[in-house]
This record gives structure tokens, C-alpha cells and sequence, in this order.
């Protein structure tokens, strides 16, 4: 590859080696610090000496990787908020009582069920300065309306981000620690007091513009569905959409156009191209085009949210439009290496999120392997040309980030080649006429005709969408993929590339011999899914699960409604997923349990169980009205589950009572599911 050849690629991968590193091993800020210094000492000494001598450029070539790996390594400790000491972590017994919390409003993101939420910066607590963010939950009431920017001054109790409840769910804990976010805060209307004074800050006067185009839109009767998407697709905020709809979306293989990426910005920037060119291609008029441009980028990616796409592609589109007016060809793999050191650079965090690793490896394979499928076939009528650009663009990208979209997501939108060449020229016309639209509506005048057009075009693109999702024998679900495999893939996808560009037999034994590897992963992970057998309870609400698994068989005891929708139970497969098994046997729950050497004793609300026998482990489940100390008394546990089909005042007191006789205690609803092996 000759991407690897060049010094900016070695650079960028020990920068986010860096970043790994530290991400993973937390490391003490004065050993960061001394190991820049060291290494920076050792790159000026080794620049000097490879002015003077030819063998020393060896070692600066290696003394640079390392400069890069430390300002990585760096890079990501400084951006971690946990390790200030005003951060709100470090707070005395900050998570076991009400506290006084003033905070501003940033972001507000998909409102649940009950809540409203808000991503929140913290000023105070109980009037001692103090920094971070939060996830603030307002309970929904129809009373309150808060804004971006607003301050607020809660008394409340602050929780800690919980961990999976379940095997192989999205860790949710993980997913906002990412965003640095550490706790949530819960909130009812009429407890929080909203103070007169707004923060107007830039995120302030983006989410005004927001919502003067919504509500200018709104007034005009824009169908609320057809308006959710077209803010979407043109501004990038999904907060309210619905979710059938962006189902529909992953369905077909299309749900990257509702996030504003490269697509996106690329139309952004030909549409202010376009606006501009009356200007004189003099330099001073060159030069006020490119400032215009890379600053309505700007304005664009922060109305837009600033998400991980975002910032890639007005980061990559800025370098374009800069090269444009220097002139100078774009190396696009330059472009592409100096966008992530740029962007990491500020935000390490981003290399942790699934959008961001999805549309620069999209990206790099767009660039690398669209080029091979065009020259496969070059159609001389310039639509079916178009088409054909569309469809071997689509594979490319597809391709690329098929391991690791089925890594995350362990599903494959089969007909993904249909819906791009459907969808991608519609949306050209979306683009186009809702850009105008939203322009218009950020100033309250909204044009009649191109209104009515986009809701009409948007109305179409939900049902074309909504027609091939419903396709769903060409959806392959429930996907299994691990790290070994996901790497391994990405060898044998590389190097057969590879071999298609460079037809050289040394070439051919490098894709043999990531097959070998591809396969060692697969047999080795199928030996310890063989070798291994556990019975996991379940954290279900209201209901409880038992799974017992030997090697790649599983058997579910629940009721017998979740027995009937076991296909249709998504904690169950999950965890059929994630370890690589099938369900061979469903049964009804029952009162005895025998597994590896454990008696299991289960107890519902029918209180019945077997007399004079003396379990291991006693499961609780369905809130059963009974003594619960001479229960503890005759059966004599070494340990007690409850499930989280129990009263939590049920739980409080038998909690209490293990305490008293030094039992120890399990309840799923607080420390998730439980597992024996």
C-alpha cells in the first residue's frame, strides 16, 4: 500500500497508538508530562544529528514516532476530565447525598419515555466551583420549556452511569464515559430553579437558528414527520425522529444520509461555490471566497451539532477548499491523515465513536477501492455513468465497513446497492431545494412551492425506504463478531485488494496467509465457545429469564409468553450473539435447578418449594409474600439472587435482613445480571 509509504501515515498511526494507550491505561499526568519532555529532547537531538549524519536519519525517523505516540499518549490524558481536580468525581461523597448543582444547558439530545434530556455543563456545587459534564433527565411536563444556554440550579441526588444490565448490550456507561460524561442527574420541573440570566454563547445562537427554522417550518403546516427528517437530513439533528423511522432506514442500508457527513458538506460547499461565483477570480477575490466558504463550513458543522462526521467532513472539505485556492493538486490520502491528527488532535474522544470510525474507514476505502470497480467497466452514456459511480462507490464503502458494521450492529442491509442508487440522486434533489428552504426559514419567510416540494420529496424517500426495509429477507440479523475475527477480516479484505492491484505472487501469499489467520481466529473462538458452560440471570423487568448455555446450546426457562416471542426477545439474542449460540431448548420456569455442582432453588409468588432442602444459590423472583427470615433459617443459602421482576421495597428489606446474617446479596436491577460458571 503505498499510503503506509508515506512519513504522515507512520505519524498518525503512532499518534492514535498514543491515544489507545493511554485510553486504556489512565496513566498519571506527571509521568505523561516527563515522557513528553524526554521524548522531545531525544527527537531535537536526533533532528541535529541527521543534519550531519546520513545514519542518524534512521534514528530520527524512529525518535519522530515516538514524539507522535507521546503527544497521542499526552493528547488523550489532558482531554480527560476526570483527572482535573475541580471535576465533580473528585467531589466529597459527591454520589451519596443531595447536593445544590448549578449547571448550564449545551445539547439536548432524544428525549425517552418519561425524561427530557440535556447534556449539562456544571458551574457549582453547593457553592464551590466546580467542572464537568452531566446527562441531565427532566421528567416531561408540558409546563416547563427550557433552551440552550439556560442555567439551572437543581438540589438533587447525582447517580453513576450503570453498566450493562445485561451480557453483550450496548454499554451504555461506556458510550457517555466516552463523551465525558460521568453521572446523571434526575429532576422534576418544579424542583429545578431557572435563573433570568442565558449563557448566549455560540451553542446558544446555533439552537435559536435551529428552532426559528423549525418553528417557522411548523407554522407553514411541514408535515411533523416529513419536517423531523428533513431537519435530519439537512441539519443533522435526529433528536426527534421517530424510531420506526430510522429502523426503516438501517433496514435498507441508508441510515448514514440522516447524519450529516461527506455527502453532505460536499453538497454545502459546491452550493456556495456556486453562490460565489460572481466574484472576480482575482486573488483578493479568490481569497474573500475562501474565507466565506470554509467560514459558512464552519457555521454549518456547529449548526449541525458538531458530531464525529460532522467535524471529519468539514475538516476534510475545509483542506479541499484551501487546496482549490492555492492551486496545488489535493493528495487525497493526505488530506484524509491530516484531517484525524487534526481533529484528535482536539478531540481524542472521537476516535471512540462508531461514527467516526465508520466514515473514515468508508472514506479511505471510497478512495482506494471505487478506482479498481470504475475501471472494471467505463460505460460511455454519462447517466448510466452516474449510476455506475454511485453503485461502485456504494460497494466500496460497503465493503469497508462491513466488518466492522456487523461488529457493532451484528446485521447486513442486503439490497444497501438498491437503495443508494434510489436514494442518493433523490437526496441531491432534497439537498438542494432544503438547503434553499432553510435558508429562506432562517430569515421567517418560508416560499410556498419549495416548501411543498421537500415535503413531497421527503414523503417519497420515507416510503421508498419504508418499502425496501420491509424487504426483510434481505436483512441478515443477529450477526456474531468478535475482535479477533473483526481484525482478522480486515487482513483478508486488504490484502485480497492488494493482490487485485498488484498482481505479484508474494502478494498472493500474504492473502493465504491471512486466511490461515481468519480461520485460527474462527477455530479458536469456536473451542471456547465449546468449552464453556454458565447459567446467567437475566435482568428483565417485571419478568424473569434464566439462561443455561453448554458450548453453543442454549436453554431459556422463562414464562411462557416470553417462551412464545422468544425470536422476537432482544436481551436473548443479544446474548446468543455475542457468544456465538443458538437456542435449542425453552422451558417453563421450575422450582429446582441443577447446575455444575450448584442446587438452585427458586422461589415466585406461589411461595411453594420443596421442604428440607438446603440450596447453594436461592433465587427470588414475582415478589412472593413470605417470612423471609425463617425462609433463610430452613433453606440455609450460600447466596441470594432477587431478579427484577421483585417490589423494590421487597428488595430493600431482604437486602437488610442478608446484611443481618451475612448472606451475600444479588439484585439485578442494581448490579445487573448474575452468572454461574
Amino acid at each position: 500500500m503505498k499510503v503506509m509509504q508515506f512519513p504522515l501515515a507512520r505519524i498518525t498511526i503512532a499518534f492514535i497508538a498514543g491515544i489507545l494507550l493511554a485510553y486504556f491505561v489512565k496513566p498519571n499526568p506527571p509521568v505523561v508530562f516527563t515522557f513528553l519532555a524526554i521524548s522531545t529532547i531525544i527527537f531535537i537531538g536526533t533532528y541535529y544529528s541527521s543534519m550531519t549524519n546520513v545514519r542518524s536519519k534512521a534514528l530520527f525517523g524512529m525518535a519522530t514516532s515516538l514524539l507522535a505516540f507521546t503527544i497521542g499518549f499526552t493528547t488523550q490524558t489532558v482531554h480527560t476530565d476526570s483527572i482535573r481536580q475541580n471535576n465533580y468525581t473528585h467531589y466529597k461523597n459527591i454520589f451519596d447525598k443531595n447536593h445544590t448543582f448549578k449547571l448550564t444547558l449545551r445539547e439536548k439530545l432524544k428525549s425517552t419515555t418519561f425524561n427530557e434530556r440535556y447534556i449539562a455543563i456544571l458551574n457549582s456545587i453547593d457553592q464551590e466551583k466546580a467542572s464537568g459534564r452531566i446527562l441531565l433527565n427532566v421528567n416531561k411536563d408540558l409546563s416547563h420549556s427550557f433552551v440552550i444556554g439556560n442555567q439551572l440550579k437543581i438540589n438533587a441526588l447525582l447517580y453513576k452511569n450503570t453498566g450493562q444490565k445485561n451480557p453483550n448490550q450496548f454499554d451504555y456507561r461506556q458510550y457517555l464515559e466516552n463523551k465525558q460524561i460521568y453521572a446523571q442527574l434526575y429532576a422534576e420541573p418544579n424542583e429545578i430553579k431557572l435563573n433570568p440570566e442565558i449563557t448566549k454563547d455560540i451553542w446558544y445562537y446555533t439552537a435559536q437558528l435551529r428552532t426559528r427554522i423549525i418553528q417557522n417550518l411548523e407554522k407553514k403546516k411541514f408535515n411533523n414527520k416529513e419536517l423531523n427528517v428533513a431537519v435530519a437530513l439537512i441539519m443533522g439533528q435526529q433528536q426527534d425522529i421517530d424510531s420506526e423511522i430510522i429502523q426503516d432506514y438501517q433496514y435498507a442500508g441508508a441510515v448514514h444520509i440522516l447524519s450529516v457527513s461527506g455527502l453532505h458538506i460536499g453538497f454545502i460547499l459546491l452550493f456556495v461555490t456556486f453562490l460565489l461565483k460572481p466574484f472576480p477570480n482575482t486573488k483578493k477575490g479568490a481569497f474573500i471566497k475562501l474565507l466565506i466558504s470554509l467560514a459558512i463550513l464552519f457555521l454549518f458543522g456547529i449548526l449541525a451539532g458538531l458530531a464525529p462526521s460532522v467535524v471529519r467532513s468539514v475538516t476534510m472539505f475545509s483542506f479541499m477548499a484551501i487546496g482549490q485556492y492555492l492551486r496545488r493538486s489535493i493528495n487525497i490520502y493526505h488530506t484524509l491523515l491530516v484531517s484525524i491528527l487534526l481533529i484528535l488532535l482536539f478531540q481524542p474522544s472521537f476516535l471512540f465513536d462508531v461514527g467516526f470510525q465508520l466514515s473514515y474507514v468508508a472514506l479511505f476505502f471510497i478512495v482506494w477501492l471505487q478506482p479498481l470497480f470504475a475501471n472494471l467497466w467505463q460505460p460511455k452514456n454519462k447517466i448510466i455513468n452516474y449510476f455506475w459511480d454511485i453503485l461502485t462507490v456504494s460497494f466500496a464503502a460497503q465493503i469497508g465497513t462491513l466488518p466492522l458494521s456487523i461488529y457493532y450492529f451484528h446485521q447486513f442491509p442486503g439490497l444497501f446497492f438498491v437503495t443508494n442508487i434510489i436514494v442518493i440522486p433523490f437526496l441531491s434533489i432534497i439537498m438542494a431545494i432544503g438547503c434553499l428552504v432553510m435558508v429562506f426559514a432562517a430569515f421567517n419567510w418560508i416560499p410556498l412551492y419549495p416548501a411543498k416540494i421537500l415535503e413531497i420529496s421527503i414523503f417519497c424517500l420515507d416510503k421508498i425506504i419504508g418499502f425496501i426495509a420491509s424487504l426483510e429477507q434481505f436483512i441478515v440479523k443477529d450477526i456474531p463478531l468478535n475482535t479477533p475475527l473483526l481484525i482478522s477480516s480486515y487482513l483478508v479484505i486488504i490484502t485480497v485488494i492488494i493482490v487485485f492491484q498488484q498482481k505479484h505472487f508474494k502478494n498472493l501469499v500474504w492473502v493465504f496467509i491471512a486466511v490461515i489467520i481468519f480461520q485460527s481466529s474462527a477455530i479458536a473462538t469456536k473451542w471456547k465457545v465449546q468449552n464453556q458452560s454458565e447459567l446467567v440471570i437475566l435482568n428483565t423487568s417485571k419478568n424473569t429469564q434464566l439462561l443455561e448455555r453448554n458450548g453453543a446450546n442454549a436453554k431459556l426457562y422463562a414464562n411462557d409468553s416470553f417462551l412464545k416471542n422468544s425470536k422476537t426477545n432482544k436481551v436473548l439474542s443479544s446474548y446468543l450473539t455475542g457468544n456465538f449460540s443458538r437456542l435449542k431448548e425453552k422451558h417453563k420456569l421450575k422450582n429446582l435447578i441443577y447446575f455444575k455442582g450448584n442446587k438452585i432453588l427458586l422461589i415466585d409468588s406461589s411461595k411453594v418449594y420443596p421442604k428440607n432442602i438446603h440450596p447453594d444459590i436461592l433465587i427470588i423472583i414475582q415478589s412472593p409474600k413470605i417470612n423471609f427470615d425463617r425462609l433463610l433459617q430452613n433453606t440455609n443459602p450460600k447466596l441470594v439472587v432477587v431478579d427484577a421482576s421483585n417490589y423494590k421495597s421487597f428488595l430493600k428489606r431482604w437486602k437488610t435482613t442478608c446484611s443481618q446474617q451475612k448472606i451475600p446479596f444479588h439484585a439485578t436491577s442494581e448490579k445487573g445480571f448474575y452468572k454461574i460458571n
